[in-house]
């Protein structure tokens, strides 16, 4: 799981920090109760140091999400097992045996901690369990305490793993939903800047020149396409989505609508991933442009809705061209329709027919499979 440096997470690492020198505390407590008890005294008291020294160490690393990196991590777990196996040595196994705590207790959970927020509840599973493990080794017995711990470990893993994972989640939420915010606070600055009377003017050229021939009637057809797209945007149509999450084809394909081009839906949303709608949408911007370059007439758009694929239809009632044409056309180094439309869907596993006969216009049918999505 990817880690993240926002703000949901760092209360985490703040605690991981607080639990280190509380438990640290507990360890000076408990070596001070037993140290007339450790077969090394004097050694024990310089791996109380080293650990007071790591757990600022780790505070200090942990503090900048620069650092949060396999480095440190690794070497929090190694300085951590070393503790743990040289209690048997420093602590003795009779005084073990007796019931005397080991050097390290509850502070040696700090590493299963860090791993688990750095990468949810998998990585501090690992964690737990080659500290859980090298505990049991240094036992002679195996008893009821020692597994509870080890469980514990696991447990702490697993949940605060968890944790940390709906922190992130939750984190790229808020982000998205922030940028929406923004979308939507910037589309209704354009509608209160766009005054009615602007889409009047051009709904009004529009009508007046749509009988003229010439300039004239081009002008009138630029600007009933200019009111259209305005109309658009005002509305909030022509906002793709910001994530990779579901996007309604729909409503990404409703920007082209346009007095020259027809668009024709199902009556609900037509939901794809993010990045295929986006594809699929950019594949019909690019014959669109070709109707608009190369047959000068109307377009219809068709989107089909079925059970396994999703089918977009684009269809001119323009010149159209003589069978060969494209293959002519990228010998010569024109590969518009073999990049822009034909690479778009193939990439999504989709499959793209062109139809054209002299003189009855094109069509051109992307289709791209669910499954795939």
């Amino acid at each position: 799981m990817p880690t993240s440096s926002g703000g949901l997470e760092v209360p985490l690492w703040r605690a991981i920090a607080v639990f280190r020198m509380a438990s640290l505390a507990y360890v000076l407590v408990v070596a001070l109760r037993h140290a007339d008890r450790y077969a090394h005294p004097l050694v024990a008291a310089g791996v109380v140091l080293v650990m007071a020294a790591w757990t600022a160490v780790t505070a200090v690393g942990y503090a900048r999400p620069s650092r949060r990196g396999w480095p440190l991590l690794l070497a929090d777990l190694v300085v951590v097992l070393g503790v743990v196996l040289a209690t048997p040595w420093v602590v003795g196994r009779a005084a073990l045996a007796a019931g005397v705590p080991t050097l390290g207790v509850a502070w040696l959970a700090g590493p299963v901690l860090a791993w688990a927020v750095s990468g949810g509840r998998r990585r501090g599973t690992v964690a737990a369990l080659v500290l859980g493990a090298a505990d049991l080794v240094t036992r002679d017995r195996i008893g009821e305490s020692s597994l509870t711990g080890v469980i514990l470990l696991l447990l702490a893993g697993v949940v605060v793993g968890h944790v940390a994972r709906l922190a992130v989640t939750a984190e790229e939420r808020l982000q998205r939903a922030v940028e929406l915010e923004a979308a939507t606070r910037e589309r209704e600055r354009l509608a209160r800047d766009i005054h009615d009377s602007v889409l009047q003017v051009l709904a009004l050229v529009q009508r007046r020149g749509a009988h003229l021939d010439g300039e004239a009637g081009e002008l009138a057809r630029l600007a009933g396409e200019q009111e259209a797209a305005l109309r658009a945007l005002v509305a909030g149509a022509a906002a793709p989505p910001a994530d990779d999450g579901p996007a309604d084809l729909r409503a990404l394909l409703g920007r082209y609508a346009s007095p020259s081009v027809t668009l024709s839906a199902p009556a609900g949303p037509v939901r794809l991933p993010g990045p295929v709608a986006r594809e699929l949408a950019a594949a019909t911007a690019a014959a669109l442009d070709n109707v608009a370059r190369h047959a000068g007439g109307r377009a219809w758009v068709l989107v089909e809705d079925e059970e396994d694929m999703v089918t977009v239809s684009v269809r001119d009632d323009g010149p159209g061209f003589s069978p060969g044409r494209l293959a002519e056309a990228a010998a010569q180094g024109r590969l518009g329709v073999a990049r822009s439309i034909r690479g778009r869907v193939e990439d999504l596993g989709g499959t793209v027919r062109i139809t054209s006969t002299s003189g009855a216009g094109t069509e051109v049918e992307l289709t791209v499979p669910r499954q795939r999505t």
